[in-house]
């Protein structure tokens, strides 16, 4: 798909970046070894190498495929997208595989409550030490220490430098005053780096950035609404679990070992638990539930509910649930004891 110009952005008073870079001074070109090593693994894609998965893992149907289009629709106008969804339902492994596709550096964050602002665009972190020796005068040596602080960049600024792909997970859990910083990047095309000063307080966005965010459905603990202000800036693609064959697909790929049977077996067993008990059920559960089935010769109805109690386990509050949970698990299986039972016909 051809994708259009990037329309225009407006920047605050300064030379676009190229022209920057063509005219750097001294003090920028004499970057510090671990600069350099920072600036050449995010030209190298080492960061996409790092937190995003092969495109061979990532399984691809007709519903995947028809999400991805309308991701990548978005993004080739320059808008950021937003994924809203249950625990489990792929958003970010949606937004990986769109942003390996578009073939620029990927940088990955992951919201928590504790993320500030320097924790996005950077902060002064670290100190150098110059010394400076004058031996001018026989016998003489006068020493002078200059300690001046160094600014290190955090992932939303190198992101913007860079023209990566930002892939923000776990969007919705970050504070929202944190991602205040979004607003001016997203609209006017300038990061402002709070703690700099003069020209090194903006930074223009690199014409090739985009960005993915992830968020939890709303009614999920621990989730934040993004201010109005900023969601008005974004694009919001909803999604829900996936239809049963893609599921299906996910499992089989996701656990080589197991026989398609059986995982088109535990993906319709958890799909009618899902439907009945109120437990937000992914399709990561299923997969790690073939994954203890694979281990197992004979598959009967206790084994298989004592793996999905143990996959689901980590969901529910005390053992008392747990064993209200495994009478909804046994329930469910015995409509399917055929499928789930290899030696059934004996």
């Amino acid at each position: 798909m051809t994708r259009r110009n990037r329309r225009e952005r407006k920047v605050r008073g300064s030379k676009n970046r190229s022209g920057r870079e063509d005219t750097a001074s001294p003090a920028r070109t004499r970057q510090s070894a671990a600069e350099r090593e920072v600036a050449s693994s995010t030209r190298d894609d080492d960061l996409t190498d790092r937190f995003v998965p092969d495109g061979d893992s990532f399984v691809e149907t007709p519903a995947v495929a028809s999400l991805k289009a309308r991701v990548d629709r978005w993004l080739s106008v320059d808008r950021p997208v937003h994924l809203v969804g249950p625990t489990g339902c792929g958003k970010t492994a949606l937004a990986m595989a769109v942003a390996r596709e578009r073939d620029r550096p990927v940088v990955f964050v992951n919201g928590d409550a504790d993320m500030t602002t320097a924790d996005l665009v950077g902060e002064f972190a670290e100190s150098e030490r110059h010394t400076v020796r004058d031996k001018y005068v026989h016998n003489v040596q006068k020493s002078t220490d200059v300690v001046r602080d160094r600014w290190v960049d955090n992932p939303l600024t190198t992101a913007v430098k860079e023209g990566a792909t930002l892939v923000y997970n776990e969007f919705s859990r970050t504070k929202p005053v944190a991602n205040n910083v979004l607003l001016s990047v997203f609209e006017e095309g300038v990061l402002e780096l709070p703690g700099q000063r003069g020209e090194s307080r903006y930074v223009d966005v690199h014409p090739e950035f985009r960005t993915v965010l992830t968020s939890n459905s709303a009614e999920y603990a621990g989730v934040h609404t993004p201010q109005d202000a900023l969601l008005d800036r974004l694009v919001g693609i909803h999604m829900d679990f996936y239809d049963a064959e893609t599921e299906r697909a996910i499992v089989r790929n996701g656990v080589p070992d197991v026989d398609a049977e059986l995982a088109g077996d535990v993906v319709d067993a958890l799909r009618a638990l899902r439907a009945a008990v109120d437990l937000t059920i992914g399709t990561r559960k299923m997969v790690m539930t073939a994954q203890g089935l694979s281990t197992v010769d004979t598959v009967d109805v206790d084994v298989a509910a004592d793996v999905v109690c143990d996959v689901l386990g980590s969901k529910v509050s005390g053992i008392e649930e747990l064993r209200r949970l495994r009478e909804d698990v046994v329930e469910v299986l015995d409509d399917r004891t055929i499928g789930l039972t290899g030696d059934s016909s004996e």
